[in-house]
């Protein structure tokens, strides 16, 4: 009797692949899926709900929320933004308010919770175009556009067009271009206060009901008040990667300590805010890629969001660039049916002007916020008389 032999497994195909399940990925999704072309959304995370988002995300009108008005889901995204979260405090480092903005419900950057934003997106897809349990180690080109991805169970599948939307450390990027993210220079020191208004009322006084800005001496803390009444502070100064690397983060108290004396010639109740932190803190290092990246034509594959333009967060537009590219992506490939490399070249001739823009302005505003008299020149930029020569 002989046997029969085991057929070989088949390599799975997908005709568009996005690897990274966060905002730009999700929505780029939501778009050729609503246009009735096919999508699959790979994502290193074990399901939806494996870790936090965290923070609030000002949705500008032109781009983040034009985006999901093209996803036909801005009646939504309406629905869950925070009421007073455009209200706008600004201290500087001696402790005085030089500047007050209330939220009239009148303002084009109205702010969401990220995690109801990406549950929003979430719920917009079918559950078989998420793939997760799905971390790429690598990718490499098979020919006419197409690629092999694989995954680090040791699996692979192939796709006619790959998309990088998988963030700083993306490992579509290479494929495209040998740039990486650099350090800026600038670290974060992430902390919450939880129910502020009853067990932090004086740091919530500090913060107010929005975005909060206390800048001085290279240092300075950013702000805003959550949806569930707590408040997200990032502690920020110039420091060099050894000095972050000489201390462990992890020891709440040390931390502590070492921020107090980093902020020591800063007004009481702005030092205050490290003295109330709770859930301990975490060292977030700020990283860009060079501003004005480009790439040449590869065929089959592109990038979205910070795996495209990773830059500082100090012109507020990292996410609405991310939702944006998703859209004109989405929109390029549908309005070009069977011709993706027209679709990728109209995408990125919108892409690379945009984010060299916003890169150039993120890199200003870090000099900025980081230079001489930044509350001074913060308040001239939010009432129109910025100089940047000043």
């Amino acid at each position: 009797m002989t046997s029969t032999p085991t057929p070989a497994p088949t390599t799975p195909h997908y005709p568009v692949a996005i690897i990274g399940g966060g905002l730009s990925g999700l929505l780029l999704a939501r778009v050729l899926i609503k246009g009735g072309a096919d999508a699959t959304v790979f994502d290193l995370e074990s399901g939806p709900e494996a870790r936090t988002q965290g923070g609030m995300l000002d949705i500008h009108e032109e781009t983040g929320q034009a985006a999901l008005r093209t996803a036909g889901l801005h009646a939504e995204f309406r629905a869950k933004v925070h009421p007073g979260g455009e209200a706008v405090r600004v201290w500087d480092k001696a402790g005085a308010l030089v500047h007050e903005e209330a939220d009239d419900g009148e303002g084009d950057r109205p702010e969401i919770d990220r995690g109801d934003l990406r549950a929003l997106l979430l719920a917009s897809l079918p559950a078989s175009a998420l793939r997760w349990n799905s971390k790429v180690t690598g990718a490499r080109p098979l020919g006419a556009g197409r690629h092999e991805v694989s995954l680090a169970d040791g699996t692979v599948f192939t796709t006619g067009l790959l998309v990088g939307a998988d963030g700083a450390w993306s490992r579509v990027r290479p494929l495209l271009t040998p740039a990486g993210p650099a350090y800026t220079g600038i670290s974060f020191i992430e902390f919450d206060l939880m129910d502020a208004d009853a067990r932090h009322p004086e740091a919530a006084e500090v913060i107010g009901g929005g975005m909060c800005f206390a800048l001085g001496g290279g240092q300075g803390f950013l702000a805003h008040r959550e949806t569930d009444g707590s408040l997200h502070i990032y502690a920020a100064l110039q420091a060099p990667e050894e000095w972050l690397e000489a201390h462990d983060f992890s020891d709440a108290e040390q931390t502590r300590e070492l921020l107090l004396d980093a902020f020591a010639d800063w007004a009481p109740h702005l030092r205050g805010l490290l003295d109330e932190a709770e859930h301990g803190f975490v060292p977030r290092r700020i990283h860009a890629l060079p501003a004005g990246l480009t790439w040449d034509r590869v065929p089959g594959v592109t990038l979205l969001g910070d795996a495209a333009h990773l830059m500082s967060p100090f012109a507020g537009e990292g996410a609405n660039l991310a939702l944006a590219d998703a859209a004109d992506l989405g929109t390029a490939l549908l309005a070009h049916p069977g011709d993706t490399e027209a679709a990728l070249a109209a995408y990125e001739s919108v892409l690379f002007p945009r984010a060299a823009d916003t890169a150039a302005m993120s890199a200003a505003s870090l000099d900025m916020l980081f230079g001489e008299d930044p509350a001074r020149r913060l308040v001239d930029m939010f009432t129109g008389t910025y100089d940047p020569q000043d």
